[in-house]
């Protein structure tokens, strides 16, 4: 009989950014990347990163997610993309 063929993978569209860790000397330049990516207030930022990991960016294109981690590294943050 035939060999039947595996399924194929679907291609992945949708990324989520998941930010891991701020390193406590790099706090405030992370904080300014993750207001502008997440779209919060400053008040709102601390609060938001006090649990990580935490995705930051749900469901968006691998350029967007591969974007916003660039700026989150630069800024010295540790960030993955699922």
């Amino acid at each position: 009989g035939a060999v039947e063929a595996a399924p194929k993978e679907e291609e992945k569209t949708l990324f989520d950014v998941v930010l891991e860790e701020i390193p406590a000397d790099k706090k405030v330049s992370i904080y300014k990347v993750v207001r502008s990516i997440a779209n919060i207030a400053v008040n709102q930022v601390k609060e938001f990163t006090a649990t990580l990991p935490k995705a930051l960016k749900e469901s968006v294109s691998k350029e967007e997610a591969e974007a916003a981690k660039q700026q989150l590294e630069e800024a010295g943050a540790k960030v993955k993309i699922v």
